[in-house]
């Protein structure tokens, strides 16, 4: 088992952290990147990548982020769990509506993506292409 990693983060992307100088990916999410735009309820643009980085780093500004580690992902970035103020700041993205549950490696965050979509939060304000996708495209 790894060691817990904790300290200062800065936020790389929606859900992307730098610990220590080390990239660490959110586990079980997938926020839209830092180009992505998506369309609000009445057609209008706006930058879903941006927003959603802009947000983790709300969440993690000033706090000391503990994070464990679930995986390597195949860029050799640390998958993990992260905690601010207690608080599993994935599930906030993604109960914000800013991020998607990443349901192809886990179903963690299934529940808080369907009260986000209910509730027409975040990138289900209107239309978005999901970010695995746009990914492949650009």
């Amino acid at each position: 088992v790894a060691e817990p990693l904790a300290g200062r983060v800065s936020v790389i992307d929606g859900d992307t952290i730098e610990l220590h100088g080390k990239r660490v990916r959110l586990f079980g999410i997938d926020a839209p990147e830092g180009g992505q735009t998506c369309q609000d309820a009445s057609g209008k643009i706006w930058r879903c990548g941006t927003t959603a980085a802009r947000v983790l780093d709300e969440l993690t500004r000033g706090k000391t982020i503990n994070c464990e580690q679930r995986d390597i992902d195949r860029y050799g970035r640390i998958v993990a769990v992260c905690l601010a103020g207690g608080r599993d700041v994935a599930a906030e993205l993604v109960e914000r509506g800013l991020a998607v549950a990443y349901r192809r490696y886990s179903r963690d965050y299934v529940a808080f993506e369907e009260k986000a979509r209910a509730a027409g939060m975040g990138l289900w304000s209107g239309t978005f292409e999901m970010p695995s996708d746009w990914r492949k495209m650009n």
